[in-house]
């Protein structure tokens, strides 16, 4: 079995740290409450929480989101954590730091898009920024807690990342190996959520429970996408030219599959419920998501990874 292991960021890429806030907790306690549409919705990453076994595109109007300073709903800059992201600079801080490796990987994926969205779909891409937060924040689509796991929030145009989920949930509770490209996965699962946004594919979510489900296809294409980052993420470089990843491993495409199939609903009910109900699934099973996965690394193709049209998942 491939042990985890650390990815060989470049020491010579120059990390972007305003692509990534550090937050303060929620004002207002961070409790979820499910029910009309506001006006967004937040989307879990199917990859984590309790909460996921159960739904995976959620309308809910969430307690506690009040107006933010940027004009966003629910965002407010005196949440901004003390501590800052001023440490990360470069790869080699990548290497160090879990919380710097997390914005090199920001940026990487980032710096994918901006090309790769153009290139294949015609649309320009737009920025989006990850939150790190602990315990509770409050975001556009109203307060959320670390249960709901990482997720993506349209009305924000914003990650939200409790980076305690790592440890705590995604290799203890769900039992995945863990290690740095496991991470990324996640991370790069979010953005393609956000690419979604772009696109206008999250309208086409009618039906949010199944096997075959409009929610699981949202779910599976985000898959798709990381590994269509995934495929180019050695060549993706900064804005000077150096790649931010070196080399990855079959060690690292490894965990990365493992965090996939560890966040399958398959896998996570027969844990938590001792048997498996495709009816209520809502992010796809463990070899769909690795199917996905693997779909967007092997191809690199928007249109490969087409979800909604496909047949079969």
């Amino acid at each position: 079995m491939l042990s985890s292991g650390r990815v060989k960021f470049n020491p010579r890429a120059r990390l972007n740290t305003s692509q990534v806030r550090r937050r303060g907790p929620s004002s207002s306690g961070g409790r979820v409450g499910l029910g009309a549409r506001p006006g967004g919705m937040i989307l879990p990453g199917g990859v984590g929480g309790l909460l996921l076994l159960v739904v995976v595109v959620v309308f809910m109007q969430l307690s506690g989101g009040s107006g933010g300073t940027d004009g966003s709903p629910g965002y407010d800059d005196t949440q901004i954590a003390g501590a800052d992201l001023s440490q990360c600079e470069t790869g080699a801080d990548a290497t160090a730091s879990q919380d710097c490796r997390i914005v090199a990987t920001v940026n990487s994926v980032q710096a994918y898009w901006d090309d790769a969205l153009p290139e294949q779909a015609g649309v320009a891409y737009e920025g989006s920024v990850t939150n790190l937060f602990s315990g509770s924040v409050d975001t556009g689509c109203g307060a959320a807690t670390s249960d709901v796991g990482p997720f993506y929030c349209p009305s924000d145009d914003s990650v939200y990342l409790d980076t305690s989920f790592f440890d705590a949930m995604l290799e203890g509770q769900l039992g995945a190996r863990g290690g740095d490209f496991a991470e990324s996965y996640v991370v790069a699962h979010e953005y393609g959520h956000h690419v979604q946004d772009l696109l206008g594919t999250m309208e086409r979510v009618r039906s949010e429970q199944g096997a075959t489900s409009d929610a699981v296809r949202l779910e599976l294409q985000a898959d798709c996408y990381a590994g269509m980052w995934a495929r180019h993420a050695t060549t993706v470089e900064d804005e000077f030219g150096e790649v931010f990843i070196l080399e990855l491993s079959e060690g690292d495409v490894a965990e990365a599959i493992d965090a996939a199939e560890s966040v399958g609903d398959d896998r996570i009910q027969e844990q938590t419920q001792g048997q498996s109900n495709p009816e209520t699934w809502t992010h796809g099973s463990a070899a769909d998501r690795k199917q996905w996965f693997l779909t967007g690394m092997r191809t690199g193709d928007l249109a490969a990874c087409d979800t909604f049209s496909a047949s079969q998942l």
